[in-house]
């Protein structure tokens, strides 16, 4: 049996039609499908399986066509781990990627703060030892994806109370179960959702830094570099259903008569395309500080307009829920709504299109700095 043969029949026999989201992340990782491909010292995994770029790619898409659900533990495989592996200590991967391939620990990420957003230099939340060898940390973090469910959360602070910018920073490792010293807060958005949210930290204990006290930039900048890889192929996978679904909406409402949105779902097809292709020659490659940006860039503008095409397709109809609205369901989108309300944010989280560009000037180009 082919790889991709393997892939299909696992996910056929064990993916049930709502699966409990922690269930899954275990039932995932009791099979070795948890951090594909990750490297271990002398040639042993941690907990998962053995696997070859080509493998992730085939699992991540597969993942992605099976119409399982959106994945839990994606921050700790795709951005903890994989910054783990590349600077931390062999006892801090030991003692935290076995929990991430099983599937028994979830992760969220603390970078962006309220007056800050997508400028990391900006942050003022603050670390001081506690004595114990770790740091007590004070401070707010927003748009903090998954913190009611996260069980630990990896922390940019201020190790350095004098320093200012990039300097003085840490990237810190927490647990997320400290009562009386963090509260999370959900943000409820426009699609009456709260995916995102608010935490505060009132002496939360953080039990170590990865990368020794002081090197938080070079690790979080590392870490948004890794946060483009396998799985923006398995996201333009998604990306590609919700085109069809679109496509198959204009056929049914007529709207596919009309020249204009016509062809702007040519334009769709071709960028997607694009974008496929660039991930792609991109893929496994160090060392290019512009290709996560220009990646960023390609599909958060992509998905806003093909949530705008969504919404003209639609037409007068999507002004009306799909639903009567009652106390039991107050609040009711269709996929189209959805799309195109909760899209109008893509450009904006994972790095501003602003910061994105500023990147592409500033480390690409050699352009002059942005005042600051």
């Amino acid at each position: 049996m082919d790889f991709r043969t393997e892939v299909r029949t696992w996910l056929a026999d064990h993916l049930t039609d709502a699966p409990h989201p922690r269930a899954w992340e275990r039932e995932l990782g009791k099979a070795g499908w948890i951090g594909l491909g990750w490297p271990g010292a002398d040639g042993e995994t941690y907990g998962n399986r053995r696997a070859t770029l080509d493998e992730q790619v085939v699992w991540a898409e597969e993942y992605a066509r099976s119409g399982a659900p959106a994945r839990m533990g994606h921050i700790g495989e795709n951005l903890l781990a994989p910054t783990l592996i590349a600077y931390g200590t062999e006892e801090q991967k030991r003692r935290h990627l076995p929990a991430v391939a099983r599937g028994e620990t979830l992760w969220c990420q603390g970078y962006s703060e309220p007056g800050a957003g997508s400028d990391l230099a900006g942050v003022r939340t603050a670390a001081v030892p506690d004595g114990a060898g770790g740091y007590a940390v004070t401070g707010q973090k927003i748009w903090t994806s998954l913190a009611r469910d996260a069980d630990r959360c990896f922390v940019l602070a201020r190790t350095d109370p004098a320093s200012t910018g990039h300097r003085g920073l840490s990237f810190l490792l927490m647990e997320m179960d400290q009562p009386g010293r963090i509260e999370v807060r959900p943000i409820r958005q426009l699609t009456g959702t709260s995916e995102f949210n608010e935490v505060f930290f009132d002496g939360a204990r953080a039990a170590e830094a990865v990368g020794g006290e002081g090197d938080g930039w070079r690790v979080a900048m590392g870490l948004l570099a890794l946060e483009r890889g396998v799985s923006t192929l398995a996201q333009q996978v998604g990306f590609a259903a919700e085109l069809d679904r679109v496509v198959a909406a204009a056929e049914a409402s007529g709207a596919a008569g009309d020249p204009v949105v016509r062809a702007r779902i040519v334009a769709l097809w071709a960028e997607l395309d694009t974008m496929r292709r660039h991930a792609l020659r991109t893929l496994g490659t160090t060392g290019d500080p512009g290709a996560p940006s220009v990646a960023k860039l390609l599909w958060g503008g992509w998905h806003q307009r093909l949530g705008e095409v969504a919404a003209a397709v639609a037409g007068e109809a999507g002004a009306v829920g799909p639903a009567p609205w009652s106390e039991a369901r107050p609040y009711e989108l269709d996929a189209a709504q959805h799309l195109f309300l909760f899209s109008r944010a893509d450009t904006v989280y994972g790095g501003s299109d602003e910061i994105q560009r500023n990147i592409i000037a500033e480390r690409v180009l050699g352009l002059p700095r942005e005042p600051r």
